[in-house]
Formats: structure tokens, C-alpha cells, sequence
């Protein structure tokens, strides 16, 4: 579908009542989009390289507690990460987007591929977590809260990760993947601040952001940053809605944020898309004016990890990688 057919249609979606545009916009979804045929790999392997990325910084995740920003329609990362060893995980999401549907597919997919997931997470992988996994998907009665029960898995949705409720040290890793590219730099201050204040003096921020424009995930005749050419208001037309809403900050701007929010980046690790980095350097894409002062190396970035911890609890320096 061309990007701006998209765009009018999940903005006419969004325009229906709530309740009957989440239930639309799930139907489409299940019938021509991205859900048609579910695969908990991708998720899984989220997962698992947010706890790499821990030990990369000599933190042991074992038996900690994570937070995870934003579940969507899935619980796999969290898996991932009880699958592991974590103690506990909490996730949480602004809608309750969690199908129950989708995660029994999920499940039957990691049974029908069990030796292929063993393989993914290698030495990661506690066997016995992964064996009464496998014994649970097999019970007639499998339902969504069986498996958050036993995988010890929190969630919250609605749920505001500005204000979670959680006590203060209550987590050990602060974490989303593709998730902070879909909110707005004032509410990301306000997560991040509450971060501070539950996360314990050991923790890390660990998270993952796509800079690039979503519509080229579906549609292949635009570019990874096909979007920096339009203005805010632009752009607001086509993406305003609470489906494909991108704040378009870029990795710069995130690194000042988290600064900003009092944090040491202890790594970052961005990665440049060579086609839309010569797409800027042969002037084939004009950029907006709002992205006019950034170098072409930051505009092409289309990802990255960032890792961090609050500053005043950092006695090491900074670590670009």
C-alpha cells in the first residue's frame, strides 16, 4: 500500500471512537497488515539483546527486576527476559493492546519451532523455565493470565510510565524497544524522571529507538528517512494520530535528552543506513528546515541502542561506542 493511502486511512480510523477504532484498527491489522501471520522472534530477540547489552556493561541481569515501556500486542520481551533468569518483570502500555489470541499463536510457534528458540538464546536460555513454558502452552485451559502468572509478569494497562505507582528502587533495568520514537519529548522527560526515582542506584536505562520513517516499513518505494522533508505541520496531517504518530527527534537529540534528564550515556550505539546517507549526499532529499542543522551522518542514522544510567550515580566516564 502506497505510504499516503496508509496515512489517510489510519487517520480516518482515528477519528472513530475509541473503542471502535482500536477494534477496527485491530481487524485491519489482522486481515492486510502486520498481523496476519504472527512470528514471536523478533521480540524474543529484542530481548535478549537488551540483556546483552546489560552484561556488555558488566551488570549481571539475573534475577533483577525489568520495566518494560510500551508491551503492544505481545508479551515476548518480557518472556525473553523470564526465559533468562529475571525475577520479574513489569510492562506496561498507555492502551491495552495485549491480545490474548495472538500470544496463543505465539506460543504455538515457539513449541512448533522449540529446538530453533533454544538455539536463539544459546547459554541465555534457563532450560527449566523453558520446559515449563512448553508444559503450560500444552493445557487446554491456556489463558493470557496463566502466563503472565507464571512467567511473573506485571501488566499495567492502561498504564502511564510517567506516574507507574511503583515504589521508589523498585526496578533494576528501565527498557522499551521501538517505542520512544512514538512519544512526544516532553512526555520522555517525564518518563525518564520517574525512571529516576524507581530505578535502583545499580540500575540502567536500556533502550532501544527506529528513527527511521515507519511507512517504509511497508512501503518500499520511499526511503528509511523519507519524512525529514516535511515540516511539523506537514507532517502532522499525515502522522498525527495516535497509530503513527513519530516524534522525528533524531539520535543527537535523543542523546541531549537523556542528558537533559539528568543521565550518563554510558553507550550508544547508532546505526547509519549507507542508501539514505547517499540520498543526502547527491541532494535527491531535501530535508525540512526543523532537521537543517544536523549533519548528514545524524540524519541518516536510522537506529540505536542508548544505555544509561543517572548521573549522579555514575562514577565511570562516558562510553560512546
Amino acid at each position: 500500500m502506497h505510504w499516503k493511502a496508509k496515512a489517510t486511512l489510519q487517520n480516518a480510523v482515528s477519528r472513530l471512537p475509541p473503542e471502535s477504532s482500536y477494534a477496527t484498527y485491530y481487524w485491519l491489522q489482522r486481515h492486510f497488515g502486520g498481523l496476519r501471520h504472527i512470528n514471536p522472534v523478533a521480540r524474543l530477540r529484542a530481548g535478549i539483546e537488551t540483556w546483552r547489552q546489560i552484561e556488555k556493561l558488566g551488570r549481571d541481569p539475573f534475577n533483577k527486576i525489568f520495566l518494560e515501556v510500551g508491551t503492544g500486542r505481545v508479551p515476548m520481551t518480557p518472556l525473553a527476559y523470564w526465559l533468562m533468569g529475571a525475577k520479574r518483570v513489569i510492562t506496561m502500555d498507555l492502551n491495552p493492546y495485549l491480545k490474548d489470541e495472538l500470544t496463543r499463536e505465539c506460543l504455538q510457534y515457539i513449541d512448533d519451532h522449540a529446538d530453533d528458540v533454544r538455539a536463539l538464546f544459546g547459554p541465555l536460555l534457563v532450560r527449566k523455565r523453558f520446559e515449563t513454558l512448553l508444559d503450560l502452552r500444552r493445557q487446554d485451559d491456556l489463558d493470557l493470565q496463566n502466563l503472565l502468572d507464571l512467567c511473573h509478569i506485571v501488566y499495567m494497562a492502561p498504564g502511564d510510565a510517567a506516574q507507574t505507582g511503583l515504589d521508589a528502587a523498585a526496578i533494576d533495568f528501565h527498557t522499551s524497544f521501538n517505542v520512544f520514537e512514538h512519544i512526544p519529548r516532553d512526555v520522555l522527560l517525564a518518563i525518564l524522571a520517574e525512571g529516576n526515582r524507581i530505578i535502583s542506584s545499580t540500575g540502567l536505562f536500556v533502550h532501544r529507538v527506529d528513527y527511521s520513517d515507519h511507512f517504509s516499513h511497508s512501503d518500499a518505494r520511499i526511503s528509511p528517512i523519507n519524512f525529514l522533508q516535511y515540516s511539523d505541520a506537514q507532517w502532522d496531517r499525515y502522522a498525527g494520530n495516535r497509530y503513527m504518530y513519530m516524534n522525528r527527534l533524531r539520535h543527537d537529540d535523543f542523546l541531549a535528552l537523556f542528558e537533559s534528564a539528568r543521565h550518563t550515556v554510558l553507550a550508544a550505539e547508532p546505526t547509519i543506513d549507507v542508501s539514505s546517507l547517499q540520498l543526502l549526499r547527491d541532494r535527491r532529499l531535501t530535508v525540512d528546515a526543523r532537521f537543517g542543522d544536523k549533519t548528514d551522518e545524524v540524519l541518516a542514522t536510522t537506529e540505536a541502542w542508548i544505555v544509561c544510567a543517572r548521573s549522579e550515580r555514575v562514577l565511570a566516564p562516558v562510553a560512546l561506542a
